[in-house]
């Protein structure tokens, strides 16, 4: 019922009386409230245009001539005028074109959202918003100016803006208007007064203020208008502006609907619950007592334990009186399920978190014994809720809320926001709410602030349920007072005051909630209850006092002048404070106290201590002096404050002070943050852009050039002098003795050096193996003659075999020879040298085969005479000119012992072997056999299968080709074996399945031959040149590096081969790579920068330490390390490609003209030479030498370096080649000795006999006794000491002994497994053994109970384990492996660094060391592999619940789906577990990884058709493969049920058009059975080869080849068994394949399995 009242009459103006008059239930008061949205104002077209009511227009022209408080109640249009003001003032700094921000401060991170979303839509201005969940916190000095420099506007929270002045990130210059939202908040210690008094009225030129508010005053009670005055007064002051309202309110009543005011009254508590508090508080009671027995002296996580306990308890009891027995026992349920997770904690904590476990259970069974319904049935059965009261089930007031609820009737569009006190009142009601029958057609949220308690919500989820309730998908909201200032909610049509407001500030806002037409806001107030009475009567009188005062100040009225008044000045205080000169960086005594702690937080730790500082008061004469204490590692340990008069000041004075010392020795940086090491300038170990743009990356790819090898450059290219050559013999000997090669000899003007110029070398061809000697032999001068012939010679021959004698006209279609002309273009100073044929000799002594020579020279000018292929080849009477200089009858060779050549006749029985070359194509063959049952006349090809022969016979095939009529066609043909190109004969790939490509053989009318006078032998041997030569040059290469970083000195002469391993990538295919020395180089790179900075730096901490050797050995520091000496010319990133390769004098059959734009040999670094393009091939190389690599390259090129120098020199000359590289990491022994006498002033007190104790286990007596009580004493201790600089350097120490041993003692396993055993072998677990096998443990020096109890469950753990490799199941201590790397690091460092001493010393206490065939790999790892080899996709799915993470790994089999789960605190270990699982069944069905040892091989009866193209990459192969169940290879069952079901996909999948480009077939079936988890298909792929050329493919893609490929491929469709397929005949293998997985996909989309679109 309504009580009627004069709307001319102040709505304010009223008694409470009115408000509970006759009827109690409901009463009602007419209240203007505005929208922040008008939906009576004018629509605007376009959202930047703002359409002003008049009262609006009048408050933004105040603010924009002076400093204003808009008061206006809420849903005024503040925000809008603050926009207005925004978009003005943003012209006028425009127009100054002077950079200035605009910061508007918003109380809640929700409110930050909300005005953010607003200001982006109605203005063209760059905004963003600021919170603390985005990682503000960390951000430095350069992230600030880039958001400075990027954005207009900045919306943000006013810690966010306090802390970034005080820290000097921003200042109020930058600065030219600050809006405050909610600005009432301006009191007292809040941000927004800290921010004025702190530097608004410190600051010179202040930027504009404009502050906006419903209730400029904030205390609980207002007793007269002269304390609203003084309220009103000091905000001004504070804000240095004036109030500014409205006098006339018609306007906003105008447009504006009305709320209306209810009070709800509830009758007073009737159910008695005396006995059960007392039996709530007896259990309390005896569990407190037992919880305060056990965390005695105890850690402050088991203290928190206490504390929860007592908050769940008063939770309980709160429920139990306000809302009921059945809320009650909600609440003991909502605790239950926020216990803390203990499975990883120690014995002590789950004992004690057991404790409050069973205190709630206790409660929850006294709380149902009061329920003998039982709180389901209850709610289960249509009860009447009134008789439920009595009862005490639930409150009257809770009863009260559902009578309101059920008055919203059926309407389920009604928006409810229901304010409460307390998180669990809010967690609780919406539970019981949604078990409540009656209101079943509501939808119930909760929604609290980001705060620490264990009931709050996360902040992405807070962001969820508010948009849900905006959107009207919740109807009924509980929500704390998060939700009372400023939030736009529309629709919002009922606001309840579930429990009273406690000041005029929380009773206005929360009313302002109430947004949609004819809205309501109820109070609930107790019946009778005279406190609830007058508390609400002093707001409602509060709130008319603030608005009459707001009104009637003379000086903000907007109908007044506004020109001539001026707030009071602020009293500022002069607080204690430290300012930074250099930055203006400050911090004040009451900030301090955080800064220590953000300090102490940012000290190295681990799980069993967390550092912080501890305070001790003493009190003298009245005043109280505070001593700190800050942890072991920080830069001091303890400082005494100034005496103050309460020790809560004493304790900020401290603070304060360490503060200032903390900066003055380098501990808190210039913006006083902990210092996170970072480089000067001028060091390559600063943050560049290379850094941030991803250099040392995979991602990133760059174009680098190549550089010249110096040794094959000569002066002799464009003359013919005589000259004088270093000579270096090529031997060969081949694995079949009866096979001969020729000698060679490389003729060059450069001295090689010893390692290049005599070598060893093994050339693997089919079926044999030539092992290859180079060795100088002095020197040699050629007089000009033999200069010509042995230039000629290499034209000729090379030209002949690798290349074309015959090429292509510039002037017209014709072909002509080659060399018919100057033949200079050929040859380059910068690649010049000579090979030239030696003569056989049993002696030693070597002589060049001058007669080869000549007789090539003798061919070449014959072909300049007598080219067939030149325009004269025939004339127009059909004369042919013979190439033969004997004219015989044809008869008469049929008689003569004679066969007619080209250039001579030979006898027919010295035919087998001779060098020929056609005339007409100028190929070089040898010849196999001469066919006596054949001739010209026979019929062409003779293949059986062609159909219809081309040509009739060879004379045909000739005539019609080439114009030939042959003068001696009865001749018989020769059997010829061609020339090919070269291959690549470093590597062996027989190994690899590689098959042997069919030898192609020629038949040939003899007299279309030339003879040339070469042994076949040199024939052979100039095969096995280009990749010896490639090996040469590459080694030349290594060597030239080598010269450059000895600077002219033999001190460390590291083996070119060595060198070249470390310039080799595993792209270059060869035997051997940079991986190997990459790991050891690695951890020589960590041990060598981590020792420097330890002997540099006796002041800094384990993180600094840790920091600083980050940044020195990070990928982008080598990089621009490696770039600065370009490195990145020398390395080797390509597979050696044969047919590419050219002999000075050979004209490339395979030119790539360079397309890069850079016209040098060395590439910029420049930004356009970058690129994150996947499509981008890496490592080939144009004609300049120009090739793209990725930018992680160099930096595992410069590790590999470094690991070559330390394998061939040792540590010294490891040092050697990184000062070279600029890295600062000098070991000098003088800094050694320093660094002891250093501990020898230490002041410890020697436990002498611990000391003798643990020197007998180690077997090492300590020089210098303080280093090894060190590395054994705990941060937890509170020393001046501790063991954490030691375990920095132990830590690396020991990671270079292990790498070295593993490198050397496992030589023949691969890069990837090598990278595993260290692994295994270094790291925390592995080392906490190795301190409880040898009971090393035992002399650990700690405080800290947890880690006790940690140790003795590890060691229970590691006692019953049954295998000892395995280790224990318990993730171990991480004190347990820092102590053995401190105790390390201080044998380290007590034997002068002596390597060898540390490792006598380890070695034993390592021992066993892991071997390849004992490895065990991470489960998860274990599983990936297994999968990769068997071709099968893993699908993961991990969900957080809570603190735990939930992760399910679940992999499809050919007909059985098997799922692994697993449960922890991190996505990494719950995967871990969930694999484990897996490999469990995978292993039931006979599923497992082998280890390949020396007597045992893969038994694979499938092969891996391309390489190119696979679904999952991988850069390391291992040695493993996969044991399949030998009985079958069918699916077995499960026992499992949950398993044992197929994947089933309800919906068909669809993929794009099939790309037909090369490889993309096979990429779309790849990635639709990656997606739809079906096994990998298989490919068979069958050779066919032809004698004649056939035609393969259509369009573009048509090819001529006499071999072709057929695939078939099959593929297992999980419950529709095997589907096979074959493909089209193609060129090439890996087209075939293509051909095949196309057919496969259109043949799956015709079984409706799937559907291929475009």
């Amino acid at each position: 019922m309504r009580s009627e009242h004069n709307n001319d009459v102040n709505p304010l103006k009223r008694s409470f009386s009115q408000m509970s008059s006759d009827p109690p239930d409901a009463m009602a008061v007419d209240n203007n409230d505005l929208f922040e949205k008008d939906p009576s104002s004018p629509p605007c077209s376009n959202p930047k245009d703002l359409v002003p009511r008049g009262y609006q227009l009048r408050v933004y022209e105040v603010a924009k001539k002076r400093n204003t408080i808009a008061v206006l109640d809420t849903g005024g249009g503040k925000t809008m005028i603050a926009v207005m003001l925004i978009k003005d003032v943003a012209q006028a700094v425009k127009s100054s074109g002077n950079k200035k921000l605009i910061i508007f401060l918003a109380p809640t991170v929700h409110l930050v959202h909300q005005q953010f979303d607003y200001i982006k839509l109605h203005t063209n201005l760059e905004v963003e918003q600021y919170f603390g969940a985005k990682g503000i916190d960390a951000w430095n000095l350069s992230c600030w100016e880039k958001e400075i420099r990027e954005h207009d506007v900045m919306v943000m929270t006013p810690q966010v803006l306090l802390d970034a002045l005080r820290k000097a990130f921003l200042s109020l210059k930058m600065v030219c208007l600050i809006i405050i939202d909610e600005c009432h908040h301006a009191t007292g210690n809040h941000p927004y007064a800290k921010i004025m008094k702190e530097f608004y009225h410190k600051c010179i030129n202040k930027p504009k203020i404009f502050g906006m508010t419903a209730s400029p005053v904030v205390r609980k009670g207002v007793s007269s208008a002269v304390d609203c005055e003084g309220q009103i007064s000091e905000l001004e002051s504070i804000l240095d502006s004036l109030i500014c309202t409205i006098e006339d309110r018609k306007e906003m009543e105008a447009h504006v609907p009305s709320a209306k005011e209810y009070c709800r009254f509830y009758n007073p508590v009737v159910f008695s619950s005396l006995d059960l508090k007392e039996k709530i508080d007896a259990s309390w009671f005896k569990f407190d007592s037992l919880l305060g027995a056990s965390v005695q002296a105890m850690d402050d996580k088991l203290k928190k334990l206490r504390q929860r306990l007592s908050n769940d308890h008063a939770k309980i009891l709160h429920c139990l009186d306000s809302l009921g027995l059945i809320c009650a026992s909600e609440a003991v349920k909502v605790c239950l399920e926020n216990a803390p997770d203990t499975t990883d904690e120690c014995e002590t904590y789950r004992e004690s978190s057991l404790l409050c476990k069973n205190f709630l259970e206790e409660v929850l069974h006294v709380i149902g014994e009061s329920l003998p319904l039982g709180d389901h049935n209850f709610l289960d059965s249509e009860v009447n809720y009134f008789n439920a009261v009595p009862m005490g089930y639930i409150s009257s007031k809770l009863f009260e809320l559902i009578q309101l609820f059920q008055s919203f009737g059926e309407d389920c569009q009604v928006l409810c926001l229901i304010f409460v006190e307390r998180i669990v009142t809010a967690k609780v009601i919406e539970r019981f709410l949604k078990k409540v029958h009656c209101l079943s057609h509501f939808t119930v949220s909760y929604l609290t602030g980001s705060s620490t308690s264990v009931d709050a919500l996360a902040p992405k989820m807070q962001k969820e349920t508010l948009e849900s309730f905006r959107s009207g998908k919740v109807n009924l909201l509980f929500a704390t007072d998060v939700l009372e200032e400023g939030i736009d909610v529309p629709s919002c049509s009922y606001v309840v005051r579930f429990d009273l407001p406690k000041t005029v500030r929380s009773y206005i806002q929360s009313r302002g909630r109430a947004r949609q037409n004819n809205s309501q806001f109820v109070t609930m107030i107790e019946r009778g209850n005279v406190e609830q009475r007058d508390q609400m009567f002093k707001i409602i009188r509060s709130e008319y006092l603030m608005i009459n005062t707001s009104v009637n100040r003379d000086t903000t009225s907007v109908n007044r002048d506004t020109n001539t008044s001026l707030p009071k000045a602020c009293n500022i205080e002069e607080t204690n404070s430290y300012v930074v000169d250099a930055t203006g960086a400050s911090v004040t005594a009451d900030s301090s106290v955080g800064l220590i702690k953000q300090y102490c937080e940012r000290l190295p730790s681990d799980e069993s201590y967390t550092p912080k500082p501890s305070f001790h008061f003493s009190i003298s004469e009245g005043l109280y002096d505070c001593r700190l204490t800050l942890p072991a590692n920080a830069a001091f340990q303890t400082i005494v404050g100034s005496a103050s008069t309460n020790s809560h000041l004493a304790k900020q004075l401290v603070c304060l002070e360490a503060c200032k010392r903390l900066h003055q020795l380098g501990a808190l940086d210039n913006h006083l943050l902990p210092l996170v090491e970072m480089p000067s300038k001028d060091d390559h170990n600063m943050t560049s852009k290379d850094s941030d743009s991803g250099a040392g990356t995979t991602k990133r790819k760059e174009l680098h050039g190549t550089t010249q090898i110096r040794a094959l450059s000569g002066s002799w290219a464009g003359q013919l002098d005589s000259t004088i050559f270093h000579a270096y013999k090529f031997d060969f000997s081949c694995s079949i003795v009866t096979e001969v090669y020729s000698g060679f000899v490389l003729l060059l003007e450069s001295k090689l050096d010893d390692d290049v110029g005599n070598l060893e070398l093994n050339l693997y061809l089919v079926s044999k193996m030539v092992k290859t000697s180079v060795s100088s032999c002095g020197h040699v001068q050629l007089d000009a003659e033999q200069m010509m012939k042995a230039r000629r010679f290499q034209e000729f021959l090379f030209n002949g075999l690798f290349g074309r004698l015959f090429v292509r006209s510039k002037s017209s279609e014709l072909r002509e020879f080659l060399l018919q002309n100057d033949t200079g273009s050929l040859w380059s100073a910068s690649n010049i040298y000579l090979l030239l044929p030696l003569e056989s000799s049993p002696t030693d002594q070597w002589k060049i085969n001058w007669m080869a020579i000549n007789a090539c020279c003798f061919a070449t000018e014959f072909l300049k005479r007598n080219s067939l292929l030149s325009s004269e080849r025939h004339d127009g009477n059909g004369d042919n000119k013979s190439p033969s200089k004997t004219f015989l009858h044809e008869t008469d060779c049929k008689v003569e012992n004679v066969i007619h050549f080209a250039n001579e006749s030979v006898d027919r029985n010295i035919l087998k072997n001779m060098v020929v070359l056609a005339v007409h194509t100028g190929r070089i063959y040898s010849i196999l056999e001469l066919l006596n049952d054949t001739s010209a006349e026979s019929p062409f090809d003779g293949n059986d299968d062609a159909a219809q022969p081309e040509y009739a016979s060879f004379a045909e095939y000739f005539n019609k080709k080439y114009q030939i009529v042959l003068r001696y066609p009865g001749q018989p043909l020769l059997l010829l074996k061609q020339s090919h190109n070269p291959h690549n004969l470093l590597v062996s790939f027989c190994d690899e399945g590689a098959y042997s490509k069919a030898r192609f053989r020629a038949y040939m009318p003899p007299e279309l031959l030339l003879r040339i006078d070469v042994p076949i032998s040199v024939l052979k041997s100039m095969y096995l040149l280009p990749s010896l030569m490639h090996r040469i040059e590459t080694l030349m290469l290594a060597s030239q590096l080598r010269e450059e970083i000895n600077c002219g000195s033999n001190k460390f002469n590291i083996s070119s081969s060595l060198i070249l391993e470390a310039l080799t990538t595993l792209r270059c295919c060869e035997s051997f790579s940079m991986e190997r020395l990459e790991l050891l180089g690695d951890s020589v790179l960590k041990y060598a920068v981590g020792c420097h900075l330890f002997l540099r730096d006796h002041e800094k901490n384990e993180g600094q330490l840790s920091a600083q050797r980050s940044l020195a050995v990070r990928n982008s520091t080598l990089y621009k390390l490696g770039t600065d000496r370009k490195l990145q010319l020398y390395i080797r990133d390509g597979a050696f490609d044969p047919r590419r390769w050219a002999a000075p004098g050979q004209q490339s059959l395979r030119p790539v003209p360079c397309e890069c734009g850079v016209d040098t040999l060395e590439v910029p670094l420049d930004p356009k030479f970058q690129t994150e393009d996947p499509k981008i091939k890496v490592g080939k190389c144009c004609d300049q030498g120009h090739r793209w690599m990725g930018s992680k390259t160099i930096s595992d090129c410069l590790e590999a370096l470094v690991g070559a120098y330390y394998v061939g020199g040792g540590l010294p000359a490891a040092l050697h080649v990184m000062k070279w590289l600029g890295i600062d990491a000098e070991l000098d022994p003088a800094v050694v000795v320093e660094t002891i006498n250093h501990a020898s002033v230490q002041s410890y007190a020697l436990q002498t006999n611990e000391i003798n104790i643990l020197e007998s286990k180690l077997g090492y007596n300590f020089s210098m006794k303080f280093f090894l009580q060190e590395a054994i004493t705990h941060t937890s201790l509170h020393e001046s000491f501790c063991y954490q600089r030691l375990e920095f350097l132990g830590d690396s120490v020991l990671d270079l002994l292990i790498t070295r041993y593993l490198y050397q003692k496992h030589t023949d396993i691969d890069p990837g497994e090598l990278t595993d055993l260290r692994s295994a072998s270094v790291n925390n677990d592995n080392f906490a053994q190795v301190a409880v096998r040898h009971d090393l443990y035992k002399h650990l020096q700690h405080c800290s109970t947890k880690l006790c109890n940690q140790i003795e469950e590890y060691i229970k753990s590691f006692n019953s384990c049954n295998t000892p490799s395995t280790g224990p199941d318990l993730k171990s201590p991480k004190a347990l492996g820092d102590l053995v790397e401190s105790i390390a690091g201080a044998i380290l460092v007590d034997s002068k660094l002596n390597l060898d001493e540390v490792w006598r010393i380890f070695e034993p206490l390592l021992s066993p060391i892991v071997t390849p065939d004992k490895l065990v790999l991470p489960p998860h790892r274990e599983l990936i592999e297994l999968c990769d080899s068997l071709g099968y996709f893993i699908k993961e799915n991990c969900i957080t619940k809570g603190e735990m993470v939930h992760a399910e790994l679940r992999l499809q089999l050919d007909d059985v789906s098997l799922v692994g789960e697993g449960h922890d605190q991190n996505r990494k270990a719950a995967k871990g577990k969930a694999a484990s699982c897996l490999l469990k069944k995978l292993e039931e069905r006979g599923i497992k990884r082998w280890k390949q040892g020396p007597n045992n091989c893969p038994n694979s009866n499938q092969t891996t058709d391309d390489d190119s193209i696979q679904p999952v990459s991988q850069k390391k192969q291992k040695k493993t493969g996969i044991q399949l169940p030998a009985q079958s290879t069918e699916a077995l069952p499960l026992a499992d049920d949950s398993s044992n079901k197929a994947c089933s996909h309800n919906d068909i999948p669809v993929i794009p058009a099939i790309s037909t480009k090369k490889g993309g077939p096979r990429t779309c079936l790849y990635e639709l059975c990656r997606r739809q988890q079906w096994p990998m298909p298989t490919f068979t792929t069958t050779e066919n080869k032809y004698r004649a050329q056939m035609e393969f493919g259509a369009g573009a893609e048509k090819r001529k080849g006499f071999i072709g490929f057929t695939s078939k491929i099959a593929l297992r469709v999980p419950n529709s068994g095997v589907i096979e397929c074959e493909g089209d005949e193609n060129a090439d293998k890996k087209s075939s394949c293509d051909s095949a997985a196309y057919v496969m996909l259109h043949e799956l989309q015709q079984r409706g399995q799937l559907i291929i679109g475009g």
